[in-house]
């Protein structure tokens, strides 16, 4: 990963800089305030990536609990797709969140999202099923997908 990119933990200030790009990068993006709740629960695992000059400029977006996690959102500003950090950013949460005790992820992707399954899939994830109606703006069904990570050893890492 180019390090002009660096990766960091997401905190509470960083909520204004998500939903900007939230904003930017989704159709029916969350509110501000969704983004302060999720940063302020219990088992919450959230990055940020910051191009040149610190700018936040794609975030991920977790929770884990009791082993078994969902990814509720990557995202990365549209001017910096294409260059590999999302699968950077990708990687990197996966790590968080395996780190904290995860062994499987569930996520829903846009069924007529073909970048982000491909995505997905490269990194190991599997199609479970689909939940009709499950966007808006525009009306579309989700596809469930799901990884199965590998349990952690004591010296995997520092636990990212």
């Amino acid at each position: 990963m180019d390090r002009s990119f660096p990766i960091r933990r997401a905190s509470f200030a960083d909520a204004a800089a998500l939903a900007a790009i939230e904003r930017r990068c989704f159709s029916d993006p969350w509110p501000l305030e969704g983004f302060r709740e999720v940063l302020g629960m219990p088992g919450t695992v959230a990055l940020v990536m910051l191009a040149p000059g610190d700018e936040p400029c794609a975030y991920f977006l977790a929770r884990e609990i009791l082993g078994t996690a969902e990814v509720l959102n990557l995202a990365v500003v549209p001017e910096r797709r294409g260059k590999g950090l999302g699968k950077a950013l990708l990687d990197a949460g996966l790590a968080a969140v395996r780190a904290r005790g995860g062994s499987e992820v569930f996520l829903e992707v846009r069924a007529s999202n073909d970048l982000a399954q491909a995505l997905y899939a490269s990194r190991g994830f599997r199609r479970e099923g689909r939940r009709r109606g499950y966007y808006r703006r525009p009306d579309e069904d989700a596809l469930v997908l799901r990884l199965v990570m590998e349990p952690m050893r004591a010296n995997d890492g520092d636990g990212g």
